[in-house]
Order: structure tokens, then sequence, then C-alpha cells
């Protein structure tokens, strides 16, 4: 793998992404715990869906600190960047059937890029290559009502082919009870978790984060 691919992102692995935050308060204790980069989302339909005040509202404590992704599902370009000046975004991550232009035309505006490909769904695993400018992709099952992994735990060997040759971040139904195994099964350079530590929609237990944390990165990893 080339290193340049990954050079964007946090340079120690794995590196942890907590997903579709919705307070303030909690993003920051996220961070202090030693997560390693904040993810807000903006798709309607999901329960942790954020409008631009409030998503504002989380990123603006967080700026510099840690990088700040956003979710989106089959957004413009317009859309995206509209979300990226108002929150300060200094990533996207792309759930939906994004074709490989709006990859191009996001890292020419300086973002760090995230595609979602899927073992079970649409797009494929078998297309990564066609995203070639990304940074990273995601790498999931793909089942369920919504994009996403839905809480749903499966079979992590799949993403070691693609994790081989590609900077991959892995998702999908990810705990503290699973998550040495599914390391080992994947070898990711990252991991991405959002309902399997949370308390309600949007907000993570912090305890649960932080042993979290402690299991992939170590004792020490506390900010």
């Amino acid at each position: 793998m080339d290193p340049s691919r990954f050079q964007s992102l946090p340079h120690h692995s794995p590196f942890i992404k907590i997903c579709g935050l919705t307070d303030p308060d909690n993003a920051q204790a996220c961070v202090r715990a030693g997560v390693d980069i904040i993810g807000l989302v903006f798709y309607p339909k999901s329960p942790r869906h954020l409008e631009i005040p409030r998503a504002a509202q989380v990123a603006q404590p967080l700026s510099g600190q840690v990088p700040i992704w956003g979710v989106f599902v089959d957004a413009g370009l317009d859309t995206i960047m509209a979300h990226v000046h108002a929150c300060g975004l200094t990533g996207v991550q792309l759930h939906g059937s994004e074709t490989p232009g709006l990859v191009d035309a996001l890292k020419e505006k300086k973002l760090t890029v995230t595609k979602a490909v899927f073992a079970a769904g649409s797009p494929s695993l078998d297309v990564v290559h066609t995203y070639a400018a990304a940074d990273c992709f995601l790498v999931e099952c793909g089942l369920g009502k919504l994009p996403g992994g839905n809480a749903r735990t499966w079979d992590y060997r799949l993403a070691r082919k693609i994790a081989a040759q590609y900077p991959v971040m892995l998702a999908g139904g990810l705990t503290c009870t699973n998550i040495t195994k599914a390391l080992a099964d994947a070898d990711p350079l990252g991991v991405d978790i959002s309902s399997g530590m949370e308390t309600a929609f949007g907000i993570k237990d912090i305890q649960q984060v932080a042993d979290l944390v402690r299991m992939v990165k170590g004792p020490d990893a506390m900010r």
C-alpha cells in the first residue's frame, strides 16, 4: 500500500472515528477520551441527522483539535460545500451512489474524502478501484433500512482483501465486545463506530468510548 494515499488521515493505526454525534458536550468528551475523528450526519432520514445550526454548535468547539467529517448520502457538490463552510468540516464521507466525479471534485476542494462500499450492497467492494481518488474507503455490510451499519455485525474478514490494497475504515456493529477480533479479521487502518456506543440516538456512552479507545490504542490514549 502506498503510504501517500492516507497522508491526510491520522498517522497512527488503527484510528478511531466516532460518528453520528449530536451534542457538543458529548462530542468534546469523546475527543478527551482519545477519539481521532468526529463524524456528523447530514442525512434527513437518519435519527442522528443534524441541521446546519446544531452541527455548527457541535463542531465549533472542536475546530483544530480533531478532523470533523460530514456524512452525506447522494448530496450534490453545492449542498456538501455549504455544510463544509458553515460547520468547518475537514472531510466528507459519501454513503450513497455518488459518482467518482464527485470524489474528484471534493478532492479539488482540499477535503479528505471517504467513500463507503458494501459487502452486501451497492456500491459493492468490487468497484473500489473506480473511486481511486478517495483518501479512504469505509467498508461495511450494507444490509438494513438506512445507509450505514444499522448496528449489524458481519463477516469482517471480507474487508481484509480491500484493506491490503487501499486505506480502509471498518464499520458495522463494532463494540468493545468484538473490536479486537474485528481488527484481527480485517486489519483496517481505522474503525468507524456509532450505534454500538450509544445510550440514545446521537449520544455516546463515554465510558464505553474510553474503554474501546484503550482496547484499540493502549492505556495512555486519552487526551
